[in-house]
């Protein structure tokens, strides 16, 4: 079963689609939120295996770098789908990974960002609107497809695993 569609323009709608497709598929997946975007959109982390060293991964903490979150999003689904066959990933047995390691992944750091440059804000919402006023004060960056800026123009959050 494919869940993670790679050939669309990731946006923080299909993330919340793909997720709750996977935990209701794959209920070992631990989704949390930790926090919100500017706009509200929820910042999700997800967590695989349960075993001692850590790792994390992010995608998408830059507007325009939506396809990493595609890249993260398929490696999860790959994960899930080794797990349950008790298979290997990439030639390493996938029960060993799930019980040495656990993984933290963090699919769109910037939800906001990626809606803007993917067209999933509409020109005359307040959202967009909003984006297009700190945008004014960078002139020099294009708006809104070279917006790489969170969109108050400072790290939104701070998050403790």
């Amino acid at each position: 079963m494919n869940i993670v569609p790679t050939n669309v323009p990731y946006n923080s709608h299909i993330l919340r689609q793909n997720l709750a497709m996977l935990i209701r598929t794959y209920p070992f997946l631990n989704v949390q939120i930790v926090g919100n975007s500017v706009l509200g959109k929820p910042i999700y982390v997800l967590k695989l295996g349960r075993g001692a060293k850590q790792v994390f991964y992010s995608a998408s903490i830059h507007a325009n770098e939506f396809i990493t979150t595609s890249i993260l999003m398929k490696f999860v689904e790959d994960y899930c789908i080794a797990y349950t066959r008790l298979a290997t990933l990439y030639g390493y047995p996938i029960k060993n990974i799930f019980n040495s390691t656990s993984i933290y992944i963090m699919p769109m750091v910037n939800p906001d960002g990626v809606d803007l440059v993917t067209g999933n804000l509409a020109v005359s919402s307040p959202s967009y609107q909003k984006a297009l006023h700190i945008a004014n004060q960078f002139p020099d960056i294009p708006f809104p497809d070279g917006w790489k800026a969170n969109l108050n123009g400072e790290n939104f959050m701070n998050f403790h695993l």
